[in-house]
């Protein structure tokens, strides 16, 4: 699945795990720093690293009721993101959702854009759930709305949904940096994709996933079909732009 020499050593980076959100931004970092513009993934990466970065903000301004547990949450949701970068580039299987964004890296055709919401598409809708679950089980608080976590969770709602929003301004570019027609079928794509309620679903799923965690069987059915899901949403946010002649 190589499509750019780096991808070894972005290989190795996937393989350390962090330990916190610290640890985070720095593998992001080092990931923005190997990928060339002309690399699909540098642009979800590039958001999410902001993402991270917002979030490690907010907790270190302190007044939240577990900050604690928002780390947690965070380093578990990076962890995904590494499993799935890792295991894709080395061609080991990793989840279809993934998969429809990684295998159009290189695809100048596509908005920066495109890539950047087709990873958090991914991240948020099928990741998010099962690093909420994991979060839980390492702290002992299950997932439920008006808990002090569910607060701090959606504390962070308004700034996300400001970085994206100037992500969707200032990627509306192709991979390459091209200009793009006046108008076209991807602004009212993502015009229609919100964080907040992308991020909403996804605790709403985390609890029908903790409840679930008894049958093994369903709770994979579950996450098949959160997967298969996802996935669509991924192909739709990654057609390409027609070239205007």
């Amino acid at each position: 699945m190589t499509a750019f020499p780096y991808d070894k050593t972005i290989v190795a980076l996937t393989q350390t795990s962090p330990a916190s959100v610290g640890d985070v931004v720095r593998i992001l970092q080092r990931i923005d720093a190997e990928c060339v513009q002309g690399d699909g993934l540098k642009w979800f990466n590039a958001l999410y690293l902001d993402v991270t970065n917002a979030v490690q903000s907010r907790i270190a301004q302190g007044g939240l009721g577990d900050g604690a547990w928002l780390a947690r949450l965070d380093v578990e949701f990076a962890k995904l993101y590494l499993e799935a970068l890792g295991s894709h580039l080395q061609g080991v299987p990793s989840p279809s959702c993934w998969n429809v964004f990684l295998d159009v890296r290189t695809d100048i055709r596509l908005e920066r854009i495109q890539f950047a919401m087709a990873g958090i598409n991914a991240h948020i809708n099928h990741d998010l759930p099962k690093a909420i679950v994991a979060t839980a089980r390492a702290t002992g608080t299950p997932p439920v709305h008006g808990s002090p976590q569910y607060r701090d969770y959606t504390a962070v709602n308004a700034t996300l949904e400001q970085l994206i929003d100037t992500a969707k301004q200032t990627l509306r570019v192709r991979l390459l940096g091209d200009s793009l027609p006046p108008v076209s079928h991807v602004e009212n794509t993502i015009a229609g994709w919100k964080v907040t309620a992308a991020r909403e679903g996804s605790w709403r799923n985390s609890e029908l996933l903790w409840h679930l965690q008894a049958v093994p069987a369903l709770s994979e059915s579950f996450l098949n079909t959160l997967d298969g899901l996802t996935t669509v949403v991924g192909k739709a946010l990654l057609v390409p732009v027609p070239v205007v002649v």
